[in-house]
């Protein structure tokens, strides 16, 4: 089990209990906790498949993130991964049906069923330098970026989901109409705001792509077509209420390969970021695609 020991402080006692369900029916368990950013990718990379049936994450979406990079660069030799929800808003979990209970989270690492998983990818432009990075679930650009570029981790861990909402108050306040360009696998588009998803859900519960699967190899783009803070409330709002893929201005179209670029800044004068399942990890232009690698998730029976 590798552990992110500053994730979920409250729900320390959840870890300890799935530790306990798991050893009472006759399996050992090693608890590795991680000390910095990067040690979940590579206790993951490391991990002996011949010693472990399986790997167990206690973390976030954003230590999730790190072992799912791990495990994909080992295109399926790794054992199957399962997931304990500590963070904030575990949207992984809720994808997999995955509750905060621990027997269930037990019995799921115990007997769970295995769903070979193509994460997504995202690059930056060759010239920066920078390594691709997996996405368990999703990125997105546009205002839910800003939100999350925002909220530092000290802030999150003080105030958890109360510190999105009141950085999504602060970024309405500031809006400028930014316009993104979007292209899918070779048409383009323009949108006020974009997510790339492999997954149904969003924030949490809440949904986003109602077809989306994590067993079929698409990307789900949401477009977010229309501009202006009214329009930001309203999608917010029909996300809330699980209406959003019948709100006007907003659509889903699946794809393969997809790249996000500014097309009108709107005179802001601020880096354009990308969130990655939940952390500020790049900065546009991005290229997204799917992976390579495979990562297998365990989910309840």
């Amino acid at each position: 089990m590798i552990r992110n020991p500053t994730a979920g402080r409250r729900r320390r006692r959840l870890v300890d209990a799935v530790v306990q369900h798991v050893r009472s029916s006759g399996w050992t368990v090693d608890v590795v906790d991680t000390g910095a950013v990067g040690d979940a990718r590579r206790l993951a990379e490391a991990c002996d498949a011949g010693r472990y049936g399986v790997i167990a994450v206690a973390g976030g979406d954003g230590t999730i993130n790190e072992v799912v990079n791990g495990l994909a660069r080992r295109c399926g030799t790794a054992p199957p991964l399962a997931i304990v929800p500590l963070g904030t808003a575990n949207v992984l979990a809720h994808e997999l049906g995955v509750d905060a209970r621990a027997a269930t989270i037990a019995q799921t690492i115990i007997s769970g069923r295995a769903v070979l998983v193509q994460p997504g990818e995202a690059s930056g432009p060759s010239e920066s330098g920078g390594d691709p990075r997996c996405f368990s679930l999703m990125a997105g650009a546009g205002f839910d970026a800003k939100v999350v570029a925002g909220v530092s981790t000290s802030l999150k861990r003080r105030f958890g989901k109360a510190a999105y909402v009141w950085r999504s108050l602060i970024e309405t306040r500031k809006y400028r109409p930014v316009r993104y360009a979007v292209e899918i696998d070779g048409t383009r588009y323009a949108a006020a705001s974009v997510i790339v998803t492999r997954g149904r859900h969003y924030a949490g519960p809440y949904v986003v792509a109602p077809k989306a699967l994590l067993s079929d190899p698409l990307l789900h783009v949401c477009l977010f077509e229309r501009w202006g803070r009214l329009h930001t409330l309203r999608f917010g709002l029909a996300l809330l209420l699980g209406r959003l893929a019948q709100a006007g201005g907003y659509r889903v179209v699946a794809g393969r390969d997809v790249r996000v670029s500014v097309l009108n800044d709107a005179g802001e004068a601020r880096r354009q970021p990308v969130q990655i399942d939940g952390d500020d990890a790049m900065t546009l232009p991005v290229s997204f695609s799917l992976s390579s690698g495979a990562v297998r998730l365990l989910q309840p029976l």
